[in-house]
């Protein structure tokens, strides 16, 4: 019977993909409304369950590249590959439309940038501090504190090892949950009671699932307002995380 599954598996394996995944994300979202009520998003849970099926499954067939390794969740190896990826967010960005964040004004346009510099120096700077010296990695674990989409697409191009890379989802994915659980606490604090704070908030955290729902906690009613400026957040930082941030952190660093 299991070598049936498998043979059946390794033929559709796409398919095996989408069905683990959904199962996953069905389960992350069951674990986000029933013992965080929503305050921890499922999007977070799921990025947190793939890490650990990875690491285990890892450290079960003594191979590298997580559940890929285990024959029957190979679809997954496709399915989470570059191209799919890359196309996500392409589409993402052709999602978004001009007019919008010329609504935002201003201070949203500010927001995105200042979030952005200061995501990307607080991740090179823990990067710098656990011994990291070369531009790539630090480059790559400063986008993934940015996203963690951003880490792993700036690594992809400038040419950083798998490890690099999934480090820096870890950063972005620990970035993320604190968004998600500190907002509404914070909320009163910096008057994030308005759509005009709303699009500023979500231009300087930029994590659209941390933002989505840290709002969401705080008042339902400012989600689109500070979704607005994380949409364009993730898209401008893949521009400059592999332009930009590597060019200036090779250039500061000595040698």
């Amino acid at each position: 019977m299991f070598e049936s599954l498998l043979l059946v598996s390794t033929k559709y394996s796409l398919i095996v993909g989408f069905a683990v995944i959904g199962l996953t994300m069905w389960f992350s979202y069951w674990l986000s409304a029933k013992f965080t009520r929503g305050r921890v998003h499922g999007s977070a849970i799921a990025i947190l369950l793939g890490l650990t099926m990875a690491y285990f499954s890892g450290a079960f067939t003594g191979g590298h590249k997580g559940v890929v390794d285990i024959p029957l969740l190979s679809g997954i190896g496709l399915l989470g590959g570059s191209m799919l990826r890359d196309f996500a967010i392409v589409a993402t960005g052709f999602g978004v439309k001009i007019e919008e964040i010329k609504r935002a004004g201003k201070s949203g346009v500010l927001a995105l940038f200042l979030g952005i510099f200061s995501s990307f120096i607080a991740g090179a700077g823990i990067a710098m501090a656990f011994g990291y010296t070369d531009a790539v990695s630090i480059t790559t674990i400063g986008a993934g504190a940015i996203t963690y989409i951003v880490g792993p697409v700036t690594g992809a191009a400038i040419g950083a090892s798998s490890e690099v890379m999934a480090l820096s989802i870890a950063a972005g994915l620990v970035k993320s949950i604190l968004v998600m659980v500190v907002t509404p606490f914070v909320a009163p604090l910096i008057q994030l009671n308005n759509p005009r704070t709303a699009v500023i908030f979500g231009g300087l955290m930029g994590t659209s699932s941390g933002v989505a729902a840290g709002l969401a906690a705080t008042d339902p009613k400012l989600v689109p307002y500070g979704c607005l400026t994380a949409a364009f957040y993730t898209a401008l930082g893949c521009l400059l995380g592999p332009s930009v941030l590597f060019l200036a952190v090779r250039a500061l660093l000595p040698g």
